[in-house]
């Protein structure tokens, strides 16, 4: 395959005042960030309250975060994206609707709806993952933790859930990197973060190779950075031995 390549269309003007194109993925990659960011802060908030519930003494609490998760999780994400997006607005009082609708800037309510999607797609996973976390902790631990008078609050603040999380970093770390490959749905209702910057940037300079090529290193430069961030934290807070414990 003979082509050539010219790296050098990133800094060409795009006609709209002194801008570039390597600026359109700048602030692609700033709506990127601060959608898998925003995302990921509900994702394991929730997410843990989720997994918490699904442990929990009881059926009601167990059944209502289980139903949560099938629900979620079983729903391809962008359909969950167009229902909050199209359909949740026109749920809301008229009130709600205007300022939805109107009074915000359309990124802006785009950028909400992507927020809670993700945030709440995610929580469907991290349930998971903090739900396997506690439950491979040894029994003896929660029965000693009542044996010493605490209540079941004060268990999971100050036994189980320190340990669960150090068990399920590597398993949350992949939920995190998927987080920012899954923002890109949000090109499709109009947000321009990298991957809608891309796709425009290939359409105004005809250079479709090098803009997916520059896409592509950009979303590798980004994971592999939050990876070995990750891989750092897990070091800093590991027990040793505490996984080998794990279920017995």
């Amino acid at each position: 395959m003979h082509y050539n390549w010219d790296w050098g269309v990133f800094f060409h003007s795009t006609g709209i005042g002194s801008e570039i194109y390597l600026d359109w993925f700048i602030k692609g990659l700033g709506w990127t960030i601060a959608l898998s960011l925003a995302g990921w802060v509900i994702a394991l908030l929730l997410g843990t309250v989720l997994g918490v519930m699904r442990t929990l003494p009881g059926k009601i609490l167990p059944k209502i975060a289980a139903v949560y998760v099938e629900i979620f999780r079983n729903i391809p994400l962008l359909v969950q994206l167009f229902v909050w997006y199209f359909i949740v607005p026109d749920l809301l009082p008229q009130g709600l609707q205007t300022w939805f609708k109107q009074d915000l800037n359309p990124a802006t309510s785009a950028f909400i709806s992507v927020v809670i999607c993700l945030g709440l797609f995610t929580a469907a996973r991290v349930c998971e993952q903090v739900r396997t976390g506690i439950q491979a902790l040894p029994k003896g631990q929660t029965n000693a933790a009542y044996a010493l008078g605490l209540r079941v609050p004060q268990i999971y603040k100050e036994v189980l859930l320190p340990q669960a999380f150090r068990i399920i970093i590597p398993p949350l770390t992949s939920e995190f990197l998927n987080i920012f490959k899954n923002s890109s749905v949000a090109s499709l209702i109009g947000l321009m973060e990298l991957l809608a910057q891309t796709k425009q940037t290939a359409e105004f300079t005809a250079n479709l190779f090098e803009a997916f090529t520059l896409a592509t290193i950009i979303y590798f430069v980004l994971n592999m950075g939050l990876m070995l961030f990750m891989r750092w934290v897990e070091k800093r807070v590991r027990v040793p031995g505490l996984i080998a414990l794990g279920g017995k």
